[in-house]
């Protein structure tokens, strides 16, 4: 058998391992346009990277972060349960030593049994208040609150360098991986390729 025919499998795993490393390469290099014989070429991320943000700025607004779930989070009674105790210490303490300490005249005038009375008034309202009041900040806060954008411009503005580190580092095992299937699947090839040299000897 011919030695020559030994190094073609050999050959195909190097090819194959270099062609998935390249692949990974290509995504982010070159950073800049460069042209070869006439061909411009230039890394996938940096030449889509704006189209990208986009595309994940429309994502994050309409499927990460969504006002509408938000507004039933907060009307929900549980959770407006759960604040009413904190503006309840908020209310007690306003009552007790902010308000008569403004109107001295007033801590002379009202016990425990009527701040007790107030308090009860102001939290019965504030339970009805609070969900009316939350949902016309959220409509506001819509408005003013761009979240396709601000997604859009972060991600369009990171540097590349920095989403290839992070990238890279969070596929690390995956891209072993795919280097060491690449040469297994160019070692395949060429064990084919030498068989067909074979039969046609």
């Amino acid at each position: 058998m011919n030695l020559s025919l030994v190094f073609i499998p050999i050959i195909s795993a190097f090819i194959g391992w270099v062609t998935n490393w390249l692949a990974i390469k290509l995504l982010f290099h070159p950073r800049e346009q460069k042209r070869f014989l006439r061909v411009s070429i230039q890394g996938i991320l940096p030449k889509r990277q704006r189209q990208f943000a986009m595309k994940l700025g429309k994502l994050a607004s309409a499927e990460f972060f969504s006002f509408n779930d938000l507004e039933g989070k907060i009307a929900n009674p549980e959770n407006v349960s759960k604040i009413l105790p904190l503006l309840e210490v908020h209310i007690d303490t306003f009552l007790r030593e902010k308000l008569t300490a403004q109107i001295p005249m007033l801590g002379m005038l009202i016990g425990d049994k009527t701040i007790a009375q107030v308090k009860a008034v102001f939290m019965k309202e504030l339970e009805e208040l609070f969900p009316v009041l939350m949902r016309q900040y959220l409509t506001v806060l819509q408005a003013d609150l761009n979240i396709e954008k601000i997604v859009t411009e972060k991600i369009s503005n990171l540097p590349l360098n920095e989403i290839e580190k992070t990238f890279t580092s969070a596929i690390s095992a995956e891209l072993k991986i795919a280097g060491v299937l690449g040469a297994v699947i160019g070692f395949l090839i060429g064990l084919f390729q030498v068989f067909l040299l074979l039969m046609t000897q």
